[in-house]
């Protein structure tokens, strides 16, 4: 289950990590509550901060791989989240003034999202440079495993700490965190690193990326079934809160719980996720298919605490999606489009919650956050189906007879009935 900490560079690279994500979803935490403080509770002005926090993924989300395939990984990880603290810091100085106001949250929400738009990208291609191709599976899980213990402990602690001390202190303990990140790249051992020839400048790289993705189903599979969960996934965290908050009537204390409840079934999945050799097609369509399940289920809970429980499972599909697919797309990519594939995978992986979270928060104030919950679970059923229609179509197009096998989703089994390319694909 931990064979990818045997690595020195993996180790300082999950440490750092795991410090960095809990300061991160206390912040994440924060904000929700400060939004909602500053706005008299309003789920438009909480799902407007969450869309433009993800909405720079949708305009520059490729050119974030572009530059993770062009320049040294490590590097323009250590500037981007170098930048990342000292906005955090910015927003808790404002915070504690006592001159916040809600744009201030929109703009720094804005700006957040345009730095993950080359960090994020960048931190899942640099894994396989630590670990090499064997390890891989095992490391993405373990990324998850520490995102959302991050998730369990930084809402929960965030909720306590908004009652003892309010929002501005956590944004600056956030700034504090990033320290862990930028210490654990700068302390990696160079000559361990599987580091690959960088790709040089040319024109179409992007568009290249979009082809390669095109043409090869077993990518693009795992990729449309990201881009339809995802859409609900990111805007569930705006849907808990509103139900925490309008629903059970619940304080900052009790929503941070919530956050904590869901992210206790990834964590659980992420770690069963960490055992597999191979990720499998199966997992990936039954994690889909059962999230929109446990969300439909959520809308109905009749109190706090079976909601409470309903999260988890909901956690553990979400995630086994999450893992399966990005191992699934790291491992089919090769090491020269790894960093434009993976921009188009966090492209549609964060790029759904600019569309998910303000027609959650507009369902929430039409018709009530539990007719919110249950459409997204819906509508994340329908995006299984939908997904499987169009890889279907597009292998058909191209003279492809889909054969993916359940229990090996990496291993390409198709049988080409087309002539190869200039570059012999």
């Amino acid at each position: 289950m931990f064979r990818s900490l045997r690595n020195y560079n993996y180790r300082l690279f999950a440490a750092g990590g795991v410090v960095s994500n809990v300061g991160t979803w206390m912040q994440r935490t924060a904000q929700d509550w400060l939004v909602l403080s500053l706005t008299g509770g309003s789920g438009t002005a909480l799902g407007i901060t969450v869309a433009l926090q993800f909405l720079p993924m949708m305009l520059f989300g490729l050119w974030g791989g572009v530059l993770a395939d062009r320049y040294p990984k490590r590097r323009l990880l250590v500037v981007a989240d170098s930048l990342m603290g000292l906005l955090a810091l910015a927003m808790g100085v404002l915070i504690v003034s006592g001159a916040v106001q809600v744009w201030h949250v929109f703009v720094m929400a804005f700006l957040l999202g345009s730095l993950a738009c080359v960090e994020v990208p960048t931190r899942q291609a640099f894994v396989v440079e630590m670990v090499g191709r064997d390890d891989l599976p095992n490391a993405i899980a373990l990324n998850s495993s520490t995102f959302n213990l991050a998730r369990v402990v930084g809402p929960a602690l965030a909720g306590v700490l908004i009652a003892v001390l309010s929002t501005g202190p956590i944004f600056m303990l956030n700034a504090l965190t990033f320290g862990a990140v930028i210490a654990g790249l700068l302390l990696m051992r160079k000559s361990e690193l599987r580091t690959p020839e960088r790709v040089p400048r040319a024109k179409g790289q992007l568009r290249e990326g979009l082809r390669y993705v095109g043409r090869r189903p077993e990518l693009l599979l795992p990729i449309l079934i990201v881009a339809f969960v995802a859409v609900f996934a990111q805007s569930f965290s705006t849907a808990i809160a509103l139900m925490a908050t309008n629903v059970y009537n619940a304080g900052s204390s009790a929503f941070g719980i919530a956050s904590s409840a869901l992210a206790i079934g990834a964590l659980s999945g992420a770690l069963l996720a960490a055992r597999q050799i191979k990720p499998r097609r199966r997992y990936l369509l039954l994690g889909a298919a059962f999230f929109g399940i446990f969300q439909m289920m959520a809308a109905f809970a009749p109190g706090y605490l079976t909601f409470l429980l309903l999260l988890v499972p909901a956690g553990m599909a979400m995630i086994t999606v999450n893992t399966t697919a990005n191992a699934t797309v790291q491992m089919g990519a090769s090491h020269a489009m790894r960093g434009r594939v993976m921009g188009i995978y966090i492209l549609v992986f964060t790029g759904g919650a600019p569309i998910g979270a303000p027609l959650v928060g507009w369902l929430s104030e039409l018709a009530g956050p539990r007719i919110a919950v249950l459409a997204t679970g819906t509508l994340s059923l329908l995006g299984v189906g939908l997904a499987l229609l169009v890889t279907r179509l597009v292998a058909k197009r191209q003279g492809l007879t889909e054969r993916i096998l359940p229990t090996r989703a990496t291993k390409r089994v198709f049988r080409r009935t087309i002539t190869p390319d200039a570059a012999g694909r």
